[in-house]
């Protein structure tokens, strides 16, 4: 394990374009490249994750491991192990040029025997992360603490029925928060895996809310005692692993934030998998979250339409992911949040580069989005359309009903009297649709003749 792991990939990968045949390269994806104003990079802030790609070995229910992931071996001293791993991580995270990357502590740092030699072990690992963060220039999105894999998690941790698991919990949460400031992190996630029940005869509901809801607040106050000044991030999801996750989706988690007096401490970290599972789309999540004042951060993925649990697949959809980039540029784009490629190989992707193809493509998607995303935004035809649709908002009618001014009395009289008597509009969705898609097409073409001798030559 002293060489370097990925040998078959020699250096940073670079822009190709979209006529390039070298699938090592990047097709739309070019950190440099201004977009409205901004750097490419700037807009996207793309990390890659440990945990997937170097702490997972390629398991599932029905089998075990098929990744080359020599730094697994249980037999291995857990900082040799930790050292390979982070060697093979930095390696990867240094030649695909993502400026950012997350991490759980237990993704480098395994249990020990104690709660205290753990904390040695993960203090030491940190050194060992501050090193390569230094001489990489990769930075931390966001750290967390897993709080889902150890069996005392069973019944979960902030709302587990035992206080002194709770307590554990919270020290661990404490120790990782205070290595994400150490680390320079730009945000702090909490994902309450098993924060749920699995089933209501023995969960009492209201004891678990209160105590996820003090739970919170003790990770707010120690923010602010150490003076971490990342953003607090929860991450929604409605089930698996549990039959049932209290942070099931954006509108729950507001109104659980909003009746515990927790909204000006949290933002969401929002994962496109999870809103599938419960039932949305990841535009509608990522759009409620910016109505409601709540957005952070982004787990980039996708789910299998024809599977009901979370596979966690590179995304590879304009379609779906530049609905998402344009709510998140036309509200001003990310400020310490970014998108996390929280992704899985396939267990049948067995060679060391794979790991690179997966991230290439995801990558250009989100590059690809992002530039559909400001076609839309530029083009103003969306938006247009949906002021023209609430503009009887604007007038007196309307403004007196949002301001207070009138009553259900009021408001029946011109009705009666006929002078209140409109008809229905065309939402013109099948319209708003095509418009889409034209931006879709549009880029296409733009990047095709950008990339053609005659489209340089003019650009130059």
């Amino acid at each position: 394990m002293g060489d370097a792991f990925f040998q078959e990939v020699p250096g940073r990968i670079p822009f190709g374009g979209l006529d390039s045949t070298d699938p090592l390269t990047f097709k739309v994806y070019q950190p440099d490249r201004p977009v409205r104003g901004k750097r490419m990079e700037d807009h996207l802030r793309i990390a890659v994750c440990l945990w997937h790609s170097f702490n997972w070995p390629g398991s599932d229910v029905f089998g075990v491991g098929t990744f080359d992931r020599p730094w697994l071996d249980a037999r291995l001293d857990p900082l040799v192990a930790a050292r390979a791993k982070l060697d093979a991580a930095f390696e990867f995270l240094s030649k695909l040029g993502v400026p950012y990357f997350c991490f759980h502590d237990r993704d480098v740092a395994p249990e020990g025997a104690t709660f205290a030699e753990t904390q040695r072990t993960l203090e030491a690992v940190v050194d060992q992360i501050a090193g390569r963060m230094e001489q990489t220039g990769v930075r931390l999105l966001w750290g967390t603490a897993n709080l889902f894999s150890h069996p005392r998690y069973a019944a979960g941790a902030a709302t587990n029925p035992d206080p002194e698991i709770v307590a554990v919990a919270a020290a661990q949460v404490r120790s990782m928060l205070e290595a994400t400031k150490r680390l320079g992190g730009e945000n702090y996630v909490l994902w309450g895996g098993r924060e749920g029940y699995e089933t209501l005869l023995n969960t009492d509901l209201a004891h678990e809310e209160l105590q996820l809801a003090r739970f919170l607040a003790m990770v707010a106050e120690h923010k602010h005692r150490i003076g971490f000044k990342g953003t607090l991030l929860i991450e929604p999801k409605p089930q698996e692993p549990t039959k049932h996750q209290y942070d099931y989706d954006t509108a729950t988690i507001r109104g659980f934030l909003e009746r515990h007096d927790l909204a000006d401490e949290y933002r969401l970290n929002l994962e496109a998998n999870h809103a599938t599972l419960a039932g949305h789309s990841f535009h509608h999540e990522v759009a409620g979250a910016i109505a409601a004042g709540l957005f952070g951060s982004i787990d980039a993925n996708r789910g299998d339409p024809q599977n009901g649990w979370d596979t966690d697949q590179f995304p590879n959809s304009v379609d779906e992911l530049a609905l998402a980039l344009y709510e998140i540029v036309r509200s001003g784009g990310f400020t310490t949040g970014g998108f996390n490629l929280d992704t899985k190989l396939r267990r049948q992707s067995l060679s060391r580069d794979d790991l690179f193809h997966a991230h290439i493509g995801a990558i250009d998607t989100l590059a690809r989005s992002l530039l559909v995303a400001v076609a839309l935004i530029e083009d103003g035809a969306l938006e247009r359309l949906r002021a023209e649709r609430y503009a009887g908002w604007k007038g007196d009618l309307g403004r007196s009903i949002l301001a207070g001014d009138t009553s259900l009395e009021l408001l029946a009289v011109p009705v009666l009297a006929g002078a209140i008597d409109p008809r229905a509009v065309s939402g013109r969705q099948e319209m708003l649709e095509n418009i889409v898609n034209r931006a879709i097409w549009s880029v296409d073409r733009a990047e095709a003749a950008a990339a053609s001798p005659v489209g340089a030559a003019g650009r130059a």
